[in-house]
C-alpha cells in the first residue's frame, strides 16, 4: 500500500485525466493511503494479544490479501480511465466490481474476527483496551456504511443502469465537492460517516498513547481508572459523532451545511463530553479521596 501510495502521487502528476469531477489517481491514492493506516493499525493491535495470536495471524492475513486485490481492481481501472466503484458499463466492469463487494465482505470478516479477539483477550492496561475494542467496532461500523453506496440511487435500475449505487444522497455524484476531501457540498455523502467510522482505529488508540505520555505531568492522568473513564467518554462521544454524521447523510444534507436539528445534536453531544471530562478531571473531594490512585480503600471505616 506505500508504495501504491507513492505510485499514486505520481499519477496525481502526470496524469491530468477527470473521472466522475475528481482527477483518476485521486481514488487510489485515498484508498492506498487509508490502508496503510488501517492495516499498521490492525497488526499492532494484534501484537498485543497475550493469546490468540494464530488466529488473528491467519484474520491479519485475510485482511491484507482482501485488501491487496481490492487495490489491485481501483489501480487497475484507475489506468483504464474507468470507474471502479458502481460501474455496470460493460459484463467486465460489473464483474470487476462484483469481485471489490466480496474482497469487502471477506475484509470485514477478517476484521469483525479480529475485534472478537480484542473482546475475548484480557488485556492488563484497560484504558488501551477499551481504545482499542471501541476503536475497531467503530471500524466495523464505518465499513459497513460502504454496503449502504451500492443500494441504486433514484433513478437507476439493476440490471439496466450502467451506475448502480453511489457515495452522494440526494445529488449525482461528480457535482460541486469539498477541497482534498472530494465531499458533496450540495448533498448528502455517505463517504464522511465511512471515513470517520473507520479511522477510530487511529484516533482511539493514540489518545491513549498521548495520554500515557501526559501522565507523568499530571497527577489526575496518573491513575488508571481516570484514564479509562477519558477514552470510554471519546468512544461513547465518538460513536455518538458517526451517528450524528450517518444521520446527516441519509437526509441528503451537506457536511457544510447543517440544519438546525443538526446542530442541536452535536451541540448536546459537546455538552456532554465537557461535562463528562470535567468530572472526570476535577480534583477529588476529601470525602471522595478515601480511594487511593490503586483503587486501595484508606479509609479506617468498615466497607460493605
Amino acid at each position: 500500500m506505500v508504495v501504491m501510495s507513492v505510485a499514486s502521487a505520481v499519477g496525481l502528476v502526470v496524469d491530468d485525466r477527470v473521472l466522475v469531477g475528481a482527477p483518476v489517481w485521486f481514488k487510489p491514492f485515498k484508498f492506498s493511503v487509508s490502508f496503510v493506516a488501517y492495516c499498521l493499525s490492525l497488526a499492532w493491535m494484534l501484537s498485543l494479544l497475550p493469546r490468540g495470536r494464530r488466529v488473528g495471524w491467519w484474520a491479519g492475513t485475510v485482511v491484507a490479501l482482501a485488501s491487496l486485490v481490492e487495490m489491485a481492481i481501483i489501480a487497475a481501472q484507475a489506468m483504464r480511465g474507468k470507474r471502479s466503484h458502481f460501474n455496470h458499463e460493460t459484463p467486465f466492469d460489473g464483474a470487476l466490481f462484483n469481485a471489490m463487494a466480496v474482497t469487502v465482505v471477506i475484509l470485514w470478516l477478517g476484521t469483525l474476527a479480529v475485534a472478537v479477539l480484542l473482546l475475548c483477550t484480557p488485556i492488563a492496561d484497560r484504558a488501551s483496551a477499551w481504545a482499542m475494542r471501541s476503536g475497531i467496532i467503530l471500524a466495523l461500523a464505518g465499513a459497513a456504511v460502504g454496503f449502504l453506496m451500492t443500494q441504486p440511487a433514484p433513478g437507476q435500475r439493476r440490471g439496466v443502469s450502467k451506475v448502480v449505487g453511489a457515495h452522494s444522497v440526494g445529488v449525482p455524484d461528480g457535482g460541486p465537492s469539498m477541497p482534498l476531501t472530494g465531499w458533496s457540498t450540495t448533498g448528502g455523502d455517505l463517504r464522511i460517516p465511512h471515513f470517520v467510522g473507520m479511522h477510530a482505529l487511529q484516533l482511539l488508540p493514540l489518545l491513549v498513547m498521548a495520554l500515557t505520555a501526559l501522565a507523568p505531568r499530571s497527577t489526575r492522568l496518573s491513575g488508571d481508572r481516570v484514564r479509562l473513564r477519558l477514552v470510554l467518554l471519546a468512544s461513547a462521544a465518538y460513536a455518538a459523532a458517526f451517528a450524528l454524521l450517518l444521520w446527516q447523510a441519509l437526509r441528503g444534507q451537506p457536511l457544510t451545511q447543517p440544519d438546525g436539528p443538526t446542530l442541536g445534536v452535536a451541540g448536546l453531544i459537546l455538552v456532554a463530553v465537557i461535562a463528562g471530562t470535567y468530572r472526570t478531571l476535577r480534583p477529588p473531594t476529601p470525602l471522595a479521596d478515601k480511594t487511593n490512585a490503586e483503587g486501595v480503600s484508606t479509609s479506617k471505616e468498615p466497607v460493605s
